[in-house]
């Protein structure tokens, strides 16, 4: 089990140390690398504090499988991102189309505007 448990704290190591530099070169933003940062600290805390998780181990019903309770809370814990982003996703998704009608709107607005004033040149000569 400590083979375990120590791949997945430098896992979480190496994810904070991954969020941190995309942060400091913009890559990610903020709001999203939250998540992230939570995610990690979270697994990297249960890795290295074998008391809590043989506590959470219990509640979650694997109390002589701790590792086990751990793989499981990451599995969760990614569900949960996931989730979050699709929500993410689908707010930009509704954004794109309703910025895609605006846009096609003013295009007509101008290209109508155009017509009215050729022809109104065009009259005038």
């Amino acid at each position: 089990m400590e083979p375990l448990l120590n791949a997945i704290a430098l896992a979480s190591i190496a994810v904070i140390v991954l969020v941190l530099l995309s942060l400091r070169r913009e890559h990610i933003r903020v709001e999203y690398s939250v998540s992230w940062l939570g995610a990690a600290v979270a697994l990297l805390v249960l890795s290295r504090w074998r008391s809590l998780l043989e506590r959470v181990g219990g509640w979650l019903g694997l109390k002589n499988e701790p590792a086990s309770a751990l793989v499981l809370l990451i599995i969760l814990v990614l569900f949960v991102l996931s989730y979050r982003f699709s929500i993410v996703i689908s707010r930009l998704k509704d954004a794109n189309v309703a910025l895609t009608q605006r846009i096609a709107m003013i295009e007509f607005r101008i290209r109508t505007l155009d017509e009215k004033q050729q022809a109104d040149s065009s009259s005038q000569d």
